[in-house]
């Protein structure tokens, strides 16, 4: 709704006060003459009238910026077989005049309506300054007359890694929502999986797009299975393969092929072979731990990122002594704990309890557990960990 809006007001600020104006007006009109056959409908309409009668008003503010006049036709170089205006959003948000964080951020706020407190707790900041980065960033996408569209070929290129970063990040948000009582957010997770759909149609040689999409296929291929009866959380080796998407995992396995040829892999294409060969695995048991860590040595060379550290520290702790085990991962998990970024990260504290819990040091194992208790949000996480604590 407030995508489909941005592309009549051209503004983001104006957009968001015509969707809430919206929902004003639907709390009294659906109160007096029912709910209507299409509520989407009814709503993105009414943001959109708004947004017109706004401009309407504002003629001198119109010709001044020429940007929120509304187009009669696609301009030419926006490609006219775009449909999905989330994309469009997404572009907008991820221009090359706004630093990354404020990408992200923005994303975040506008594409997958999360709150400005929910923003600031994933980015380790306050409330207010997140509040002012987000409004900085919009200050910047007026000021500086960024269009919402999907920008030319010879553009893309420049935006593809931070679309594709904030696709991935509305992804996770809903696989493992950081919050609220439910484990996944499956809008957010078809959210994801529409525009890496599009993506691919939009770019169909770039193979970071293809690894991206493939990636997530294969994560979301066992939605139905983790979680279990009365709401626990289940592991990967809990879980009934029987039961995952057959059909979503050939899929994805398609297209990791095809992300792998043509030359040195990227980081989407490296994260979805890892999906892949998780998903390959007829059980857990056979899972073949020396290949996850290979390929995790070739993601850690591309993206040095302390979470691809920790989660190959639980690959690692899979392997035969002397290369791997549970103490050789601790080593590993230990020397991440200084790294600012993971401070808050409450799968850090609860890697390293289970790997004390293996290690039977259980009083060392209950502390790292509480400690991510405390740092974890999400209900089913959180009583998952509890119980982990108890069974001590």
């Amino acid at each position: 709704m407030l995508a489909a809006t941005v592309r009549v007001a051209r503004d983001l600020d104006l957009a968001e006060e015509c969707v809430q104006d919206a929902y004003v007006a639907a709390m009294d009109a659906w109160l007096r003459q029912g709910v209507p056959v299409n509520p989407g409908a009814w709503l993105t309409t009414t943001a959109q009238r708004r947004a017109l009668n706004a401009h309407k008003r504002a003629s001198t503010l119109r010709s001044k910026l020429p940007l929120l006049v509304v187009p009669d036709a696609p301009a030419a170089e926006e490609p006219e077989d775009i449909p999905d205006d989330r994309l469009r959003l997404v572009f907008t948000c991820c221009h090359p005049a706004l630093a990354r964080e404020a990408q992200l951020a923005l994303t975040l706020r506008l594409v997958c309506g999360l709150t400005t407190a929910e923003i600031a707790r994933a980015f380790l900041v306050s409330e207010p300054t997140m509040a002012a980065r987000v409004t900085r960033a919009k200050k910047k996408i007026a000021a500086a007359r960024i269009p919402y569209r999907v920008p030319s070929a010879e553009e893309l290129p420049d935006r593809l890694d931070a679309v594709l970063t904030v696709v991935h990040l509305v992804f996770t948000t809903g696989h493992a929502a950081p919050s609220g009582d439910a484990l996944v957010r499956p809008d957010l997770v078809e959210r994801a999986l529409d525009l890496a759909r599009t993506l691919c149609a939009l770019m169909p040689d770039e193979r970071e797009a293809v690894g991206l999409l493939a990636m997530m296929l294969l994560h979301d291929a066992r939605r139905a299975t983790r979680v279990g009866a009365g709401g626990r959380l289940l592991r990967l080796e809990e879980q009934d393969r029987s039961r995952w998407d057959a059909a979503q995992i050939a899929d994805g396995l398609r297209l990791v092929r095809a992300a792998l040829r043509g030359g040195k892999p990227g980081r989407f294409a490296l994260q979805a072979t890892i999906s892949a060969l998780y998903s390959e695995a007829p059980t857990y048991a056979d899972t073949d731990w020396g290949q996850l860590r290979d390929v995790y040595d070739l993601l850690l060379a591309v993206w040095p990122s302390p979470v691809v550290a920790l989660n190959r520290a639980v690959v690692v702790s899979m392997l035969p002594p002397p290369a791997g085990g549970p103490a050789v991962a601790l080593s590993v998990v230990d020397g991440l704990a200084g790294d600012a970024r993971l401070a808050a990260y409450h799968y850090l504290p609860a890697t390293r309890a289970d790997l004390l819990r293996r290690l039977d040091r259980p009083a060392e194992a209950a502390e790292a557990y509480r400690r991510a208790i405390a740092l974890c949000d999400n209900a089913v996480e959180r009583s998952f960990l509890e119980s982990r604590l108890a069974a001590l």
